[in-house]
């Protein structure tokens, strides 16, 4: 277990890092938002590009795993839908706790816990999960809090927001060099991996400074608690069951997509519930509730699996 806790010491030691120089006073949150309005826009799209682009695509891109992974995905969506339908709640407050439940930090913190857990052929599972998880759930996830209302509205805003999405789109250029074995040319490399070196500090940092900027004015109700460790402990659980037991993959994408499922909730799903009115303050409890237990739960799952494939 040492060995992931000290891969994991430092992921920790900056969210901590982060969200104590906002309790002290020697930052701000809009400091810690402009931070992470830089990684998401400039960091990780420059090293997710830069790393897409220097695989072979077979390497990057698993139709098991990919299809593992969405199944997964989906049926815990299907699950806190229903039983959170079950405990009386509307059917758009229901939907905002299922795409909560599935739809991970991947970019803030999927990119640095999975290249330390596994190397740079961790973005190809990474890439994968975020077409899963943003491209699809995250999609599934606003048309069911539309209600069936102002769907083409709904569509259309799912595609901007798509289309405008930096890492998504590095994804897609990056594949596209990939595939054409180009590779990134030499002037534009140094400047990517400049930039990419900057990410996962200047992700993690934000985390943390988010984290003690939104204290207060949250309920920790038992449906809260039941996204988190559905999202925290049923997600990874259900992933490694699908990938290991079911279509038996190598130990590497098993690993992969657990971790990537143990990952805390995005901070995107409380964009989306605000826009819908699905209870946006109880989604961002969840958040914070996932991103502060996963500092506990994730290194437990990464040692975990690093004993069953040793």
């Amino acid at each position: 277990m040492s060995g992931f806790l000290l891969l994991s010491l430092p992921v920790v030691a900056i969210v901590a890092l982060g969200s104590a120089v906002v309790r002290m006073g020697w930052a701000t949150s809009a400091m810690g938002q402009a931070l992470g309005a830089f990684s998401f826009r400039f960091a990780l799209p420059a090293l997710v590009l830069r790393l897409v682009a220097s695989q072979p695509l077979a390497a990057s891109f698993d139709p098991a795993f990919f299809a593992g992974y969405l199944v997964s995905g989906c049926l815990i969506f299907l699950l806190v839908l229903a039983v959170s339908r079950r405990l009386g709640q509307s059917g758009r407050t229901a939907a905002a706790g299922a795409t909560t439940a599935t739809v991970s930090n991947l970019g803030f913190l999927g990119t640095p816990i999975l290249l330390a857990a596994v190397g740079p052929q961790g973005i190809g599972p990474l890439a994968m999960a975020m077409v899963c998880e943003v491209m699809i759930l995250f999609s599934f996830g606003a048309l069911a809090m539309a209600g069936g209302e102002e769907v083409p509205a709904v569509d259309r805003a799912i595609l901007r927001g798509l289309a405008s999405n930096p890492v998504i789109g590095a994804i897609a250029i990056g594949a596209a060099l990939a595939a054409l074995k180009t590779g990134v040319p030499a002037s534009l490399d140094g400047i990517l991996g400049f930039l990419g070196a900057s990410a996962a500090p200047t992700a993690l940092f934000a985390i943390g400074a988010s984290l003690a900027g939104r204290d207060g004015g949250r309920t920790f109700d038992r449906g809260v608690v039941l996204v988190a460790v559905v999202k925290l402990a049923a997600y990874p659980l259900v992933a490694w069951g699908t990938l290991a037991c079911l279509l038996r993959l190598d130990p590497f994408w098993v690993r992969s997509g657990v971790l990537l499922a143990a990952l805390p909730s995005a901070s995107s799903n409380f964009v989306l519930a605000q826009q819908y009115e699905a209870e946006a303050d109880r989604v961002s409890a969840m958040i914070a509730l996932s991103t502060v237990a996963s500092l506990a739960t994730v290194p437990g799952f990464g040692w975990l699996l690093a004993g069953s494939s040793t």
